[in-house]
């Protein structure tokens, strides 16, 4: 049950905010170059965000944490954007470098995003949920989502964050 300050507050947040969308993966930045459309998770978000919100921004790079920080840099600065959701480059491998990078540029964490996204993935995948790595916290006053890769992980990402994007953003303004 909702609280009566969080139905407030959800009231007067923004019914529509800016959006951008960065997947990291080595193989979609290959094939984004030759203007082939494999990203299917980059694509999920776009579209959730199309719904209701507005992308303002959209690009697939390779797994490179400099390269990271350097896109999330050129958004906030050239784009009017509220929220930026990373997909991909979250896995344990020596390649995955998006929770690390995001995690040492964060003035906040939100860590109850990744909580709620393991209990989440843990009562899909049971023990097997330990490999599930998402965050989300503020940078440079910005919202920064960060989902792992594959299709049904983003799709239970935006089930998550989809419903208080406005409400976390209002916070941000406030």
């Amino acid at each position: 049950m909702k609280s009566e300050s969080m139905k407030e507050h959800k009231k007067l947040a923004p019914k529509s905010v800016n959006g951008a969308v960065i997947t990291l993966s080595d193989s979609k930045y290959d094939d984004f170059l030759l203007h082939e459309n494999s990203d299917v998770s980059g694509s999920l978000i776009k579209d959730a965000l199309g719904e209701q919100h507005n992308l303002v921004f959209y690009s697939v790079i390779p797994d490179n944490a400099g390269l990271l920080v350097s896109t999330i840099d050129h958004i906030i600065e050239n784009y009017d954007v509220d929220v930026i959701i990373t997909t991909g480059g979250t896995g344990i491998g020596p390649r995955d470098i998006t929770i690390e990078t995001l995690k040492q540029m964060f003035t906040k964490e939100l860590n109850g995003f990744g909580e709620i996204f393991r209990y989440e993935s843990y009562k899909e995948l049971g023990t097997g949920a330990i490999l599930s790595r998402a965050t989300a916290g503020v940078y440079k006053s910005k919202l920064v989502i960060s989902l792992p890769g594959s299709p049904n992980a983003v799709g239970l990402g935006l089930k998550i964050v989809m419903p208080e994007l406005g409400h976390l953003v209002k916070h941000l303004r406030d």
